[in-house]
Parts: C-alpha cells; sequence; structure tokens
C-alpha cells in the first residue's frame, strides 16, 4: 500500500503528461474542500504512477499560491500599502474583532487583516518546522490519506450543522485566526483539505461562508509560498533543478490557471450554496479508496 519511490526522493518522476494531468488536478482541488494533497497522494498510486515527489507538490502548489496574489491582486497592494503603513504610524485598532472595534474598511482594517493573517499562519509553520518528517511519511501512505479524507467529510459536514454564520470578515479576532490557523496546521496531513478544515473553523467561529473562503484564500498565500520556497531551495541544493525544468514549469502552470478559476467558482457556489457536496465527495472517495487499498 506504499507509493513506489521513497518519500525522502525530492526528484520528480512524472512524464510531461502527468505533470500536466497532477497540476490540473493540485489546481482543481487545493481551493475546492476537497484537498489537493490527499488527491496527489492517492490518484497516482490508484493510476500505478509514481509518486511525483515532494519538490513537484511544492511548485504546483507555488502555483495556486499564485492564482490566490493574482485573483486578490488589488486587495494585495491595499493589504501591502495599509501594513507598512500601520508599521509607520505605529497605530493599529484591536485584533479582538468585537464590535467595539468595528472595522470602518479604511487602511486600518486592511493593516489589521494583514496581521490577523500573519498570526493565523504561526500554528502551520510551528508544527511544519518541529514535525516535517512525520508528516512527510504520511506522503507514503496512501490508506492514511484515505481516512484523512473521511476526517474532512466530517470537518465540512458538522461545520455547516453547527455553525452560526453570522459574521463577515470585518468580525474576525486574533482568537478566530488562531483557530482557522490551527486548521490550517491540520491540512498538513495529506486527506485533510486546507481550504476545508479553515472554512470549516471559520463557519464554527460563526462567519459566513464566503468571508470565511475569503479569508482561508488569503491565509494560505503565505505559509504555502514559503513551504514551496523551502523545497526548491533543498532542490537547488541537491544539483536536480534543470533536469526537472520542463515538468516543474507545466505543473506549475497547469495549477495556476485552473486554481485562478476555481478561486472565483467556490467564492460563487458559497454565496448561495452549502459544502454537505464537497462533504459527500470527501466521503465517497475516501471509502473507495480505503476499499482499493484493503484489496491491494
Amino acid at each position: 500500500m506504499e507509493i513506489r519511490g521513497s518519500i525522502d526522493e525530492e526528484r520528480c518522476v512524472v512524464s510531461l503528461f502527468q505533470a500536466v494531468f497532477l497540476g490540473v488536478l493540485q489546481g482543481a482541488t487545493e481551493f475546492l474542500p476537497v484537498s489537493s494533497s490527499g488527491h496527489l497522494v492517492l490518484v497516482p498510486w490508484l493510476l500505478g504512477w509514481r509518486s511525483p515527489g515532494l519538490a513537484f507538490d511544492a511548485v504546483v502548489h507555488w502555483g495556486t499560491a499564485l492564482a490566490v496574489i493574482v485573483y486578490f491582486w488589488d486587495e494585495w497592494l491595499a493589504l501591502g500599502r495599509a501594513a507598512v503603513g500601520s508599521l509607520r504610524g505605529r497605530r493599529l485598532r484591536s485584533l479582538t474583532g468585537s464590535s467595539e472595534a468595528a472595522l470602518d474598511g479604511g487602511a486600518e482594517a486592511q493593516a489589521r487583516l494583514v496581521w490577523l493573517i500573519l498570526l493565523g499562519t504561526v500554528p502551520a509553520v510551528l508544527v511544519g518546522y518541529f514535525l516535517e518528517d512525520f508528516f512527510e511519511r504520511m506522503f507514503a501512505r496512501p490508506i492514511a490519506a484515505a481516512a484523512f479524507l473521511l476526517i474532512t467529510a466530517g470537518l465540512l459536514a458538522a461545520s455547516e450543522r453547527l455553525g452560526r454564520r453570522e459574521r463577515d470578515l470585518d468580525g474576525v479576532g486574533w482568537v478566530d485566526a488562531l483557530i482557522i490557523g490551527a486548521g490550517q496546521a491540520l491540512a498538513i496531513f495529506p486527506g485533510i483539505s486546507r481550504s476545508g478544515a479553515t472554512i470549516a473553523a471559520g463557519l464554527a467561529r460563526g462567519m459566513k461562508r464566503k468571508p470565511a473562503a475569503h479569508f482561508s484564500f488569503l491565509l494560505a498565500t503565505p505559509v504555502v509560498l514559503g513551504a514551496g520556497l523551502l523545497k526548491v531551495v533543498k532542490l537547488v541544493q541537491t544539483g536536480g533543478l534543470m533536469a526537472q525544468v520542463p515538468t516543474l514549469a507545466l505543473g506549475f502552470v497547469a495549477s495556476a490557471v485552473v486554481g485562478f478559476f476555481c478561486v472565483d467558482l467556490l467564492l460563487r457556489y458559497l454565496e448561495h450554496r452549502r459544502l454537505y457536496s464537497f462533504a459527500i465527495y470527501c466521503a465517497a472517495f475516501g471509502t473507495l479508496s480505503v476499499l482499493v487499498a484493503i484489496a491491494r
């Protein structure tokens, strides 16, 4: 039940066709709450392909990070200016998210959002740093990824069932950011959807669906860029980068293009629809993968 190839192998072992296919798969599943990492583990395994390797995984995640940056480009520019301004002025309203600290949508509100995003990345950074080897071993266990997909299904269904859905993005406080960030840290497990876990955490904290997804996408960007950078640096140090440029580039472009459209798709979907369909999909795919693992 193990993926062929060592989990310590950083070299990309996919063909050009597989690079495009897996890049499209990454772009489609990173923002839809169905776990891109779980799909990158399970789909090659089910098809009998070799594992694409951690370097490929990191680069296609960079593609989806680029999709978020481009989609929210104007907002990122405003957030950057506001953050610099808050540092220069040394002023920032409360991060509690209470009604007394309600935001006016100006530069101060944007600066506050930047610091909440940075605060929300802390759990994933700490978990990834201290438990990197443990999580990498999980990528060699398809049955574990399948089981975690079932957990994702449960998280999505429970958040829809229990969430109050009363608050917008301007009501997010530092406690919310940390709890949603903890959901992102859980998504280091293959099969736990990053967007699913963070949106579910947002709903559990009383956020509406679309603002929860919006914050989830913004929150993902620093962690995905940082993790991808570490993997690419490691790949450069091994001296195997140039030989892998074609497959890495194809995977990157495919994931970026498809990811861009899936950001828009999910935001529009969540305006009027619930997460139950994604929960059903995760439960079905996870169950199927577990049965295949048992049969093999």
